[in-house]
């Protein structure tokens, strides 16, 4: 059976969002579905224009598959291209529904100076930012589960005027999760929207309660592959200065495990003072106290360290028989990748990315996989 696109209305009455199913299409030329890990998915239609089509396929709709119900896209451009030869053509493109919370910075101020959960601090940031009543409102928005024993990891921290869904993302690099806002439906007609949190699984052959995934050109679904390294962008060594000026503002350092020495110390200056030294508890100031402040600043270290980026892509079987895609591995898990005609094993990496190519070839595959 042909996978199809379904195109989703969106309407805002009365602080509620009205999601309705408004069209469905398996006529498309070609389709682009690209799933990340740790940054904000993306996708692109290319479909034939007329005027059915052009008013389908309106920016602010949302795009999903029948055969994905995890993944949903916001439209955010429609390109009309017009051809005497080659004909009229549409190309849609779009990010996922979680750049939604791209449209939102955090304010005002989180201050979290008690051991909190992960999870729980992302929930309240997106809670306080994006599900209050008011202008800043995202209808329909929910909180929904937390899966995965990374989100459960406890710091103290506080964050200002970033940007939520770039913020959210950060956190998540940090931590190995994931952050994803999908469509659930409510009854026949309507939907509402679920922000998740989850973390991928380790299917690697480092471990024995999951089946291993492997993929090599011993097996024959390793179609083509790149490897990259580069240590140019590391930092491991963090100076975080805050409040105050000259020799008197407050200051650490953080760097994780021994202390990195000798040339295999990358520094990273931290300006951290948009990080208050008062919180406000019961509607009342309170300054923090020094060890309180430098666990803050600690934090916001941790947050500017880069380790080594080392990568590679391929081109993986469509029709293998050994592992199937959203069904045996997602973006996300842990799995092990060699090259053995050259020497390179990866015995743990991480599925980061998948691009989903159709067109009338059929269909592709194209992961990324990064060393975390």
């Amino acid at each position: 059976m042909k996978m199809q696109i379904e195109i989703y209305n969106m309407t805002v009455l009365n602080d509620k969002l009205n999601i309705s199913l408004e069209a469905v299409c398996d006529s498309f030329s070609s389709l682009l579905w690209d799933i990340e890990y740790y940054k904000c998915g993306e996708f692109e239609v290319y479909i034939a224009a007329s005027p059915r089509n052009i008013e389908i396929f309106q920016t602010g709709r949302i795009v999903g598959r029948d055969d994905d119900k995890e993944h949903f896209g916001l439209i955010e451009s429609v390109e009309l291209e017009t051809d005497a030869e080659d004909g009229d053509y549409l190309i849609v493109k779009g990010r996922f529904l979680i750049c939604l919370l791209e449209r939102r910075i955090i304010y005002p101020t989180l201050n979290f100076t008690s051991q909190t959960s992960y999870g729980e601090i992302v929930q309240k940031a997106v809670e306080s930012n994006a599900l209050t009543s008011g202008n800043r409102l995202i209808p329909s928005l929910k909180l929904g589960k937390i899966q995965g024993a990374c989100w459960s990891q406890t710091t103290k921290l506080q964050v200002s005027y970033d940007n939520l869904m770039e913020w959210v993302y950060t956190i998540c690099e940090k931590i190995g999760g994931t952050a994803n806002i999908r469509l659930s439906k409510i009854d026949n007609e309507q939907y509402e929207m679920i922000f998740e949190l989850s973390q991928g699984t380790d299917r690697s052959i480092l471990q024995e309660v999951n089946p291993h995934i492997i993929f090599s050109d011993r097996y024959n679904n390793l179609l083509s592959f790149t490897y990259f390294t580069d240590t140019s962008v590391k930092k491991n060594y963090a100076y975080v200065l805050g409040k105050g000026e000259g020799e008197k503002r407050k200051r650490t350092t953080y760097f994780e495990g021994a202390e990195p020495s000798s040339l295999d110390r990358y520094e990273v200056y931290v300006d951290a003072k948009d990080i208050s030294d008062e919180e406000q508890v019961d509607n009342e100031t309170r300054p923090l106290s020094d060890a309180e402040y430098s666990e803050l600043l600690k934090e916001k270290g941790k947050q500017n360290l880069v380790t080594t980026k080392t990568k590679s892509e391929s081109q993986i079987a469509v029709q293998s028989t050994q592992f199937q895609y959203g069904v045996d591995y997602f973006v996300g898990d842990f799995v092990t990748v060699e090259h053995n005609r050259f020497g390179i094993r990866q015995n743990k990496i991480q599925l980061v990315g998948m691009i989903e190519s159709f067109d009338r070839n059929g269909r592709n595959l194209t992961p990324t996989f990064k060393e975390v």
